[in-house]
Parts: structure tokens; C-alpha cells; sequence
């Protein structure tokens, strides 16, 4: 099983700060989140980053076989 953490305007698209999923790939898994606000959520998977267990990525196709952690970070500016 894998957690999915929300950040920002992602927590903010979807309404959880959290979720867990058995999906087989980071794409299996967004595609089944069940947003609060679908269009944002699937505009702002886009302009995301991905940290998997640590690592980021922005590939989809990244398999969740043994990932304990996924967090979903938006674009944010700040400083």
C-alpha cells in the first residue's frame, strides 16, 4: 500500500491531505483519486512534481512496487 501526500493546490484540488492506494503505477493512482474539484486536479497533475519515496520525478509511468511514499507537489512561488 501507498501513501499519497497533497501539498498546496493539489490538497486544495482534491480536499484530502492524504489518501492510500494499491495502484501499480504513479499514473494508476492519480487517475483514482476521487477529487473534490476534478477539473483543477487534472489541470494541476500536469505542472506537478512527484516525490517517490524521496526521489523526484515527474514520469507517470513510475511503478509503486514497493514505494511506501508519494508526494504530490504543485508549483509554488515563495522564498
Amino acid at each position: 500500500m501507498t501513501t499519497i501526500r497533497f501539498f498546496a493546490a493539489a490538497r486544495a484540488a482534491v480536499g484530502l491531505d492524504e489518501t492510500t492506494t494499491d495502484a501499480h503505477t504513479l499514473d494508476d493512482a492519480l487517475r483514482a483519486v476521487q477529487a473534490d474539484d476534478p477539473e483543477r486536479w487534472t489541470a494541476l497533475q500536469e505542472r506537478c512534481s512527484y516525490l517517490v519515496d524521496g526521489v523526484s520525478t515527474r514520469d507517470r509511468s513510475t511503478p509503486f512496487m514497493g514505494v511506501a511514499l508519494v508526494d504530490v507537489m504543485p508549483p509554488f512561488a515563495g522564498g
